[in-house]
């Protein structure tokens, strides 16, 4: 099991200085969050890890009353896969 951990601009699974993954995103004003890449390691990959880090930005733009600009090929391929996102994209 991993434990989804919230960073300066992003969310990660493992240590601050030694991520196992990430989803990182940049501000753009207060009401936009573009999300630049999606990194998974070797030993995590087919876990679901980018997925749920994908969720969990989903989860906090809701509360932030924010929307999502996936760059991230990743992330915008979650994006087309699920509908209930569409309230955050942009």
């Amino acid at each position: 099991m991993f434990e989804i951990k919230e960073g300066t601009n992003g969310f990660y699974v493992g240590e601050e200085d030694n991520k196992e993954a990430e989803i990182h995103y940049v501000q753009n004003g207060k009401h936009i969050i573009i999300v630049d890449h999606t990194i998974v390691s070797d030993s995590l990959k087919g876990q679901g890890v980018g997925q749920a880090l994908v969720k969990r930005l989903v989860e906090f733009a809701r509360t932030k009353g924010i929307k999502i600009m996936p760059l991230c090929p990743f992330a915008k391929s979650q994006f087309d896969r699920h509908e209930d996102y569409a309230d955050v994209l942009l």
